[in-house]
């Protein structure tokens, strides 16, 4: 066998499962001028003719896909569109303009997005306003809370981005970061939807959220919030960031706690009385179609969650156990074995070097590699994630193995130096351990693969 190339092709195979147009092929369907919606529980259908208007927006690391993938669906029946995501790749859209923001910290561009689709959302109210029914298709991704920023008054955008970097390096969850996002962003938290009420709004959204948690995804710009000021102020405090952010900010939450400030739109508000939500796509289902591809090449295997959370380096511990108890035990599977999880952990910041969480937890199962002990000399460890970029950096992950850390030995590389400096990316640079896979144009958090031939 080989584990390199097995791991490589079982991770691409689950990220080719959730392909954005795949899934909105399977989701959409256009029949006689209906638009019909699929989802778990049936289906439900928008009669086209009943609308003056149809716009498109996004924001995400899969918008732009989205959007061609909607275009090859509804054609000309779209009047206007716009979408925002992290790198366009050459892709362009005949109907829907397409545009650049910054990730994971929001830029210029990031604002001059939200400027673009709130003057889309001002149109459909204009529309609705002179009696001629519209339909907003807001496509929904990883990525779209730093893509899409449109800064509350009295805020600057070097403010988000000074707590947004605060965040990132507090070891903060995807969760708390947007509960923080939400209260400081005129879109994200219901808000979005609020701007194109009374407009009919079907929200497409391929889910990058433990749980799937819609208000957490792209910081849920149309679904209602069930953050307040308050979680939102306890996030900053329990992150120790509370006396950190800007001044504004904090006098922007103060203002929100004393009610100075509305709260986001939250369940039961008249303004998503049009608004329907669909999850196109997730971490599972890639899983899922991974997991098929590991039995195909051999492997007995074992979905271990979709739920993988806590330190990086924390959670890279488990796999290396893990290893140990296959090749000891045949627990929890025999041999060959292939073990899969996915989920998002985080990253607190203790040096000053450059990754990911994927290649930082493939580094500390380095560290904690003990090549003389049972299994760790063979098993094969790829932590990666399916939109293909993982943290500031053009890698997707890296690979773990007694291999490749014999072959940092002969380099002088000690990973727990690297470790210590969170620099995963120069450490598995040298030695060819990175995986690179370009963008995807997908994302669904990340998958971890472990090996044992």
């Amino acid at each position: 066998m080989n584990l390199i190339d097995d791991a490589e092709q079982i991770f691409l195979k689950g990220v080719e499962r959730v392909d954005p147009r795949s899934l909105l092929a399977y989701a959409l369907s256009l029949r006689e001028e209906r638009l019909i919606v699929r989802h778990a529980e049936g289906t439900f259908e928008y009669k086209l003719a009943d609308y003056r208007h149809l716009i498109v927006t996004g924001m995400g690391k899969a918008s732009a896909v989205l959007a061609k993938g909607l275009e090859g669906i509804l054609e000309d029946r779209i009047e206007d569109g716009f979408v925002v995501t992290k790198e366009l790749s050459g892709i362009e859209c005949a109907r829907v303009r397409l545009a650049e923001g910054g990730h994971p910290v929001p830029d210029e561009r990031s604002v001059a997005a939200g400027e673009e689709i709130l003057a889309l959302a001002s149109k459909a109210r204009a529309y609705e306003a002179a009696g001629e029914p519209t339909l907003v298709i807001v496509l929904i991704s990883g990525g779209g809370s730093a893509l899409l920023s449109a800064p509350a008054k009295g805020i600057s955008l070097e403010d988000k981005a000074a707590t947004t970097k605060l965040l990132l390096g507090s070891g903060a969850t995807i969760q708390e970061m947007n509960a923080v996002r939400k209260h400081l962003s005129a879109v994200k938290g219901g808000r979005l939807a609020e701007a194109f009420a009374p407009a009919s709004v079907l929200s497409l959204i391929l889910s990058d959220v433990i749980g799937d948690d819609l208000d957490a995804i792209a910081s849920g710009p149309t679904v209602p919030d069930t953050a307040t000021w308050e979680s939102a102020r306890r996030v900053l405090a329990d992150r120790a960031v509370w006396e950190k952010v800007p001044p504004s900010v904090r006098a922007l939450f103060l203002e929100g706690l004393a009610g100075l400030r509305p709260e986001t739109p939250k369940p039961g508000s008249p303004v998503f009385g049009a608004t329907k939500t669909l999850l196109v796509g997730n971490n599972m289902l890639a899983l899922k179609s991974a997991e098929e591809e590991a039995r195909k090449r051999g492997y007995s295997t074992l979905l271990l969650t979709s739920r993988l959370v806590g330190e990086a380096r924390e959670a890279a511990k488990l796999f290396v156990a893990l290893a140990g108890d296959i090749a000891q035990y045949g627990l929890p599977l025999k041999r060959p074995a292939c073990l899969l999880a996915g989920g998002e952990t985080t990253v607190t910041l203790r040096g000053k070097g450059l990754g990911g969480r994927n290649q930082e937890m493939a580094l500390a199962v380095m560290a904690a590699l003990d090549p003389a002990r049972r299994g760790h000399g063979e098993m094969l460890f790829l932590s990666a994630g399916t939109d293909g970029n993982d943290g500031p950096t053009d890698a997707a992950g890296a690979f773990a193995s007694a291999w490749l850390l014999e072959k940092a030995t002969k380099k002088g590389l000690d990973p727990r130096d690297y470790l210590a400096d969170n620099d995963s990316y120069h450490f598995f640079s040298e030695i060819d351990g990175l995986l690179k896979t370009g963008s995807t144009g997908t994302n669904v958090c990340d998958m971890q693969i472990l090996l044992l031939p």
